[in-house]
């Protein structure tokens, strides 16, 4: 894959992620904040962008999205790494639960 390549990835990540996000925002604001990890004042923000705004900020070369999962307890229960598939709801909500207290410690 070219630069080029990569850059128009990431164009067209950032601009799904930025509908994705505003849908969100507009349709159940609560559970966007959890879902988007993001404060109120972000949510604010992005659930009033225009389509050009959207369009602006997508067309940078910077991943607006990130991932919450910054620890090695959540990435192994949300894969489940040497645990049976029985057990894959419970690591599933165990990870939800741990991301959902570092949510409001952010908030």
């Amino acid at each position: 894959m070219t630069a080029d390549q990569i850059l128009a990835e990431i164009r067209e990540a950032n601009l799904s992620y930025l509908m994705l996000a505003q849908s969100l925002i507009r349709t159940d604001r609560e559970q966007a904040l959890y879902r988007l990890g993001v404060s109120e004042e972000t949510a604010t923000l992005i659930g009033t962008l225009t389509a050009a705004q959207m369009m602006k900020i997508a067309g940078g070369n910077t991943l607006l999205c990130r991932f919450r999962m910054d620890d090695d307890i959540v990435w192994s229960l949300l894969t489940s790494h040497g645990k049976s598939s029985a057990n894959d709801g419970v690591s599933r909500l165990h990870a939800s639960i741990l991301m959902a207290g570092r949510h409001q410690e952010a908030a």
